[in-house]
């Protein structure tokens, strides 16, 4: 873990509020070193039913445990349950300093180091790139350049547009955290299956295209119109700076952006599908833009102007592909039973109404549906899932159905079609074919 911890710096992140009128926070790092990053928990003492709530009870303690401006940001724990047992390693690490792809890297890294310590080998872990700090200050430097301000034209069209808010089904309750409950649902192997490959093929589109696509479907019933605001997550690592390399980089990149998918008259699923599609690629630089536009931009003007627009009220994220079977195999490390502990202050107040992930888990999409149970009833909720299952399973049907023509103009940007003109061209070379 010291090792780790001097590789990343991020992990040695520290956050101090500035004390001025803005509410300013700095951030800064501190040197390797410090307190011991590793406790140790000796369990095997306890009978094995007592083992897993004396694992949970002491978890939830860690994650309450981390202090932002002090540190660390990173706490370890390793349970010792018996000899006869494996143990337990928990790593808690602030939601500030890392990511989602960067919880890959740390434990690819995690392995690799303690086989080599293991083989008391020299510690070799792949090459750095670029620290943090300097991406941070890079991102600072972006925020106040003309390029970026010439993406507010697009960011403002949602100002302009009419935002149809989401029903509740109780208008008093609190949205903290301590009142999310979840909803599963999920796509079989064979759905999943074309819904990766058979869709994108169809229709040249990526996956996301087809989520949101059917999330906007979902939520139309219910609210009774056809567009539907989200913030929409991102990797946040675009490769806008030749000179700089965030792939090995641990840090917090996320981006989050709002999108508004606009269904219009679309009827048919795939018409529906062309619709997000476009609307999705005429994002700027995916997204990445917005947020530092919205946080770090120096002209008061057009911060105002982002911070006056309708809120998104659902939050959609996409995690990927994950493949769980069989990972004890050729990892040292495999996940636990156990439950993680809450990463959340039951009294914190949430942003959104609806926090919607979706991930395909040993080939099976699974999503799932984050609400407030002081404000939405689960059978609500249950609907809105089923309404989304039904969506993707008409949009797969869809690309097997003869004759569907699934081009769209930013297939072929470079001609500045719209997509009456493609249809119309496309038709004809069908017709001269014959086919």
């Amino acid at each position: 873990m010291r090792h780790l911890l001097a590789h990343h710096d991020a992990l040695r992140l520290r956050f101090v509020g500035g004390g001025d009128s803005q509410g300013e926070w700095i951030q800064t790092n501190s040197a390797p070193g410090g307190p011991e990053p590793l406790i140790r928990i000796d369990l095997s003492s306890l009978p094995a039913a007592a083992q897993p709530g004396a694992i949970e009870a002491h978890i939830a303690e860690l994650q309450s445990s981390l202090d932002i401006s002090h540190g660390p940001l990173l706490k370890v724990a390793h349970f010792d349950l018996g000899a006869d047992k494996p143990g337990r390693l928990f790593i808690v690490v602030h939601h500030l300093a890392i990511d989602g792809v960067s919880w890959r890297m740390l434990l690819e890294d995690l392995e690799t180091v303690y086989r080599q310590l293991n083989r008391e080998e020299p510690v070799r872990m792949p090459a750095k790139t670029t620290a943090f700090r300097q991406w941070s200050e890079r991102l600072s430097e972006y925020a106040q350049s003309e390029e970026l301000r010439g993406e507010l034209t697009h960011w403002a069209t949602i100002s302009s547009a009419s935002i149809t808010r989401i029903p509740v089904d109780s208008s008093d309750g609190l949205n903290t955290a301590g009142s999310t409950r979840t909803v599963e649902a999920s796509l079989g192997a064979e759905e999943t299956h074309a819904l990766l490959h058979d869709l994108p093929k169809t229709f040249r589109t990526q996956v996301n295209d087809v989520l949101l696509t059917s999330l906007a479907e979902a939520f139309a019933p219910w609210t009774g119109s056809r567009s539907l605001l989200i913030d929409l997550e991102g990797h946040g690592r675009e490769a806008l700076f030749e000179d700089l390399d965030v792939s090995r980089t641990v840090g917090w990149f996320t981006t989050i952006y709002p999108v508004l998918l606009d269904l219009e008259e679309a009827i048919a699923p795939s018409d529906a599908l062309k619709r997000v599609k476009e609307q999705l690629r005429r994002i700027p630089n995916n997204g990445f833009g917005y947020g530092a536009l919205r946080y770090l931009c120096r002209d008061r003007e057009a911060v105002e102007r982002l911070r006056a627009q309708p809120k998104a009220e659902v939050a959609f994220l996409y995690l990927g592909q994950f493949n769980l079977a069989g990972k004890g195999s050729v990892s040292l490390f495999n996940a636990a039973s156990e439950f993680s502990g809450p990463s959340r202050s039951s009294r914190n107040m949430r942003k959104h109404l609806f926090e919607i992930t979706a991930a395909v888990v040993d080939g099976e999409l699974k999503i799932t549906w984050i609400y407030s149970q002081n404000i939405h009833q689960r059978k609500t909720v249950e609907n809105l899932a089923d309404q989304y299952l039904a969506s993707l399973r008409a949009l797969i049907s869809s690309c097997r159905s003869a004759g569907v023509v699934g081009h769209t103009p930013s297939d072929f940007a470079e001609f500045g079609w719209d997509q009456a003109d493609l249809d119309d061209i496309l038709n004809k070379i069908s017709q001269s074919s014959g086919g």
